[in-house]
């Protein structure tokens, strides 16, 4: 099953084709490994992507992605019914289109049908990847697993990176939510709020009033720095009025409807003109603005693929 799910699109990569020509061989390989408990972990080929800001990717080698298929359908399983209803990272059902919808229900609500005016504090973890604490989520997933096989071979995994967590990983989108799940909890459950969303290290809480807003930063913070060695990104605390629109995964939320980010809209174009968009890539960003108020900016869109095939 987690050799399936792992070569969906990737058939045509030749490690992993190499990988599937003695792929009997090489899986029973593998589970030797592990029942023996001789497995090691290989090496990450690190490589850097813009999306759109410049990030560092580790990419494991096919044996080990393998295993990450399958200990993350199993960890799924095992903590995704723990996870607060409002995270909506690397969820089945969840993802960005749900969570500015909820974002928006929220707004309703709380704003009584935009009779009264709202605020939102919208935060930032800092570093977010690079600063998980190993011993810590170590910790977190030891409270629910009591297995000794199975954390031996979590822990292999985690400390397979020298720090934090791998962006590239299967796993590291499960360990980021379990990490911060004990922040939802904490949010939830001891500061009580009602109107809270996260979407991996990025979350919004929205308010009737500007200084009740304000005073849940502090405590927040506490909780980060003492409990999961983090922090808020200070230049990246946002507290305003709805009305005033809120910028949350991709899109600006406005009272009424939702719109593109300006600078995604100038990077869409930008490289449209520039022939650095492939046609499939231009879907994607089509089916994108289906979920907003982006007419104008398909119209552009659609201009300049139609001059591109002229040219």
């Amino acid at each position: 099953m987690a050799w399936r799910e792992f070569r969906k699109g990737k058939r045509s990569k030749p490690d992993v084709q190499e990988f599937e020509f003695n792929l009997e061989d090489n899986l029973f390989q593998l589970h030797h490994e592990l029942k023996t408990k001789t497995y090691q972990h290989s090496h990450y080929t690190p490589f850097n992507i813009c999306d759109p800001k410049p990030r560092k990717i580790h990419k494991a080698i096919v044996k080990d992605r393998v295993l990450h298929h399958a200990v993350f359908r199993i960890l799924y399983s095992i903590f995704d019914k723990t996870f607060i209803y409002d995270s909506y990272s690397c969820r089945l059902e969840k993802g960005t289109h749900k969570a500015v919808n909820r974002l928006e229900k929220f707004k309703r609500k709380s704003s009584r049908n935009n009779s009264k005016s709202i605020f939102t504090l919208k935060c930032d973890i800092k570093k977010f990847f690079d600063s998980v604490d190993q011993d810590i989520m170590l910790k977190i997933i030891q409270r629910k697993i009591q297995d000794k096989n199975a954390i031996w071979l979590v822990e292999k995994i985690i400390r397979s990176f020298s720090q934090g967590l791998p962006l590239g990983n299967v796993t590291s989108q499960i360990f980021a939510n379990i990490y911060l799940s004990e922040l939802d909890k904490f949010i939830k459950h001891n500061l009580r709020i009602k109107y809270y969303i996260r979407y991996c290290d990025d979350f919004v809480i929205l308010g009737e009033r500007k200084e009740n807003l304000e005073k849940f930063i502090k405590p927040i913070n506490n909780f980060l720095e003492i409990e999961l060695n983090l922090s808020l990104h200070q230049d990246k605390i946002i507290i305003r009025k709805y009305s005033q629109g809120i910028d949350f995964l991709g899109y600006v939320v406005l009272l009424n409807h939702r719109v593109l980010r300006t600078k995604t809209k100038k990077r869409i174009l930008k490289r449209i003109k520039n022939n650095n968009l492939s046609l499939q890539s231009i879907n994607s960003y089509l089916g994108v603005l289906k979920h907003c108020r982006g007419y104008k900016i398909k119209k552009e869109i659609e201009k300049l693929v139609a001059r591109k095939e002229i040219i």
